[in-house]
């Protein structure tokens, strides 16, 4: 288990957005963080009020998104126009190109957000769109599946193979996670403390996971965490 501290990510700080960078992205570079399996990118902004990202293009590329406070505004070139917001997951395949931007619609309310981008299982796919809210109930001290290659379970389909889960545990709260052979995880903290595998873990913290058979976590204080779990 190796762990990334939020204090050792890449950071910038532009005025009117404040990010920071798990693996190497933009002018950020660490050659030994340049990802981990098929995850490529997991970004964590703030975007100020009335500022955002204009249109640019992505191609063969898996972009999920997960708002924690605020809203964002997305607009693409299939013609999908939607408003994020908290406990809703967004899925694009970029596949043989898009342009989409992202835009905070608040005059007054920072957003902040996760933007994470996994490598597909082939290049050249059709681009397509999802975004889905997901009850809040249902990630209770449990795992709730958001994403997923066959769409289990109403989740996402994202292709890859991957899953990807959500859950808000209460203080105290223990919840686990089995590995199969030869697959890999990656935990992100996205709020509150936890210990996994009896290691700490605070809000922004990340760490892969591959060798083990079993994941047992414990919120130390009210957490939100997002689970990968990856070939």
């Amino acid at each position: 288990m190796e762990i990334r501290k939020a204090s050792d990510r890449g950071a910038a700080d532009h005025g009117w957005l404040r990010t920071f960078h798990t693996f190497s992205f933009g002018s950020y570079h660490d050659r030994n963080h340049m990802s981990f399996r098929s995850l490529r990118v997991m970004n964590e902004d703030w975007v100020a009020p009335g500022q955002g990202f204009g249109t640019h293009p992505h191609r063969d590329m898996e972009i999920v998104t997960y708002v924690l406070e605020g809203a964002l505004e997305h607009r693409d070139s299939m013609g999908n126009g939607e408003v994020l917001k908290p406990g809703e997951f967004q899925r694009m395949t970029a596949g043989t190109g898009i342009t989409h931007s992202e835009f905070n619609p608040s005059d007054s309310e920072p957003v902040h957000l996760y933007q994470i981008w996994l490598l597909p299982e082939r290049k050249g796919l059709e681009p397509s769109y999802e975004q889905k809210r997901f009850p809040e109930e249902e990630r209770h001290n449990r795992w709730q599946r958001v994403a997923s290659r066959d769409a289990a379970d109403g989740a996402l389909r994202i292709h890859q193979d991957a899953q990807i889960y959500l859950a808000e545990l209460d203080a105290g709260q223990r919840l686990s996670h089995s590995l199969e052979a030869g697959r890999h995880a990656w935990l992100q903290v996205l709020r509150g403390a936890v210990t996994l595998n009896g290691q700490p873990l605070a809000t922004s913290d990340g760490a892969a996971i591959s060798d083990e058979s079993e994941l047992a976590i414990e919120a130390t204080e009210p957490a939100e965490l997002m689970l990968f779990d990856l070939s």
